[in-house]
């Protein structure tokens, strides 16, 4: 009789990384507006994200708040979809067969990896919802109205041309290998290191501590490219110009107008937002892993995504 384990398959790996994506996603959405707010915030008009907040919810409503909610649920179809599956599929490539694990080093390769290809799936959902969240601190005469992430899609392809909906690629990539090298990484070395202490066991415990040290690391380390791309992405033309030449330039004028830490600016309102999602994100993950590991493949070890 055979005792061989039965694995997941890859395309229930990529199905589970996007739908625990934008599971999350619901929940964070205006976390995720009123870092955008922040960052494009040139003239410090929001002094704090509370701030950003009673000022968004005042002048424009409480369902302001979800201004490109399905921008950012294709964000999750495409970049959450992609880089999860990704990275769980080299993990378990390149996990030897008596169990051990890829070291620290092996899982931010595949974390950059993984994060490069997402990024580069799910730049027009990200240009989308970068100016979409970002619609309503415009004057009434400069809001591109987008109806939802179809139209804005629709429209920017037939306004500004195909290749406008990958704008700022580059440093979404690069920020994409940022995170993902922090963020995937730290979230399975932490794992793999409270496993091993003796009042951690594979449960939801366990998943939000990794989860909390991974959002924290890749809140620091992320910041500086996210604005970047942020403000790349929502950049309009001067005199038939762009306003910024790249990612190093945005970060120069930053640096040079606002200050350094202007580089970590909606540092709150971005670690409660990258926060809850990576946690809701991974702890949504491992219980659809577990449901079906036991489920399909009867494995009642509790285990989960194997991160």
């Amino acid at each position: 009789m055979s005792t061989e384990q039965k694995e997941m398959p890859n395309s229930v790996k990529f199905l589970f990384g996007g739908t625990s994506g934008m599971a999350a996603t619901v929940f964070v959405q205006p976390l995720d507006l009123i870092k955008n707010r922040m960052q494009l915030d040139k003239v410090k008009e929001y002094k704090s994200s509370v701030q950003a907040f009673t000022s968004i919810l005042r002048k424009e409503g409480l369902f302001a708040m979800y201004n490109g909610l399905s921008a950012g649920l294709l964000r999750q179809a495409t970049y959450t979809t992609t880089r999860l599956g990704t990275y769980n599929l080299l993990l378990t490539k390149f996990t030897s067969s008596d169990g051990t694990p890829p070291n620290f080093f092996q899982k931010a390769a595949f974390g950059i990896t993984a994060g490069a290809t997402g990024a580069f799936v799910g730049t027009p959902a990200e240009v989308a919802l970068v100016r979409m969240t970002a619609d309503g601190r415009l004057p009434l005469a400069e809001r591109r109205n987008y109806k939802n992430v179809f139209h804005a899609l629709y429209r920017i392809t037939s306004e500004e041309g195909v290749l406008t909906m990958w704008r700022g690629a580059i440093p979404t990539m690069g920020r994409a290998m940022v995170v993902n090298a922090a963020q995937l990484a730290s979230y399975s070395q932490a794992k793999q290191f409270l496993l091993t202490l003796s009042y951690f066991e594979e449960n939801i415990f366990c998943h939000f501590v990794s989860s909390m040290i991974s959002a924290f690391i890749t809140t620091v380390a992320s910041m500086p490219v996210d604005i970047a791309k942020t403000r790349i992405q929502n950049m309009k033309h001067i005199d038939g110009k762009p306003e910024f030449k790249g990612a190093f330039d945005v970060l120069g004028k930053v640096v040079k107008q606002e200050g350094v830490l202007a580089l970590w600016k909606g540092f709150m309102p971005y670690f409660l937002r990258i926060g809850p999602h990576t946690v809701l994100t991974f702890v949504f993950l491992e219980q659809m892993c577990i449901f079906y590991n036991r489920k399909f493949l009867g494995n009642t070890t509790g285990k989960g995504s194997g991160m």
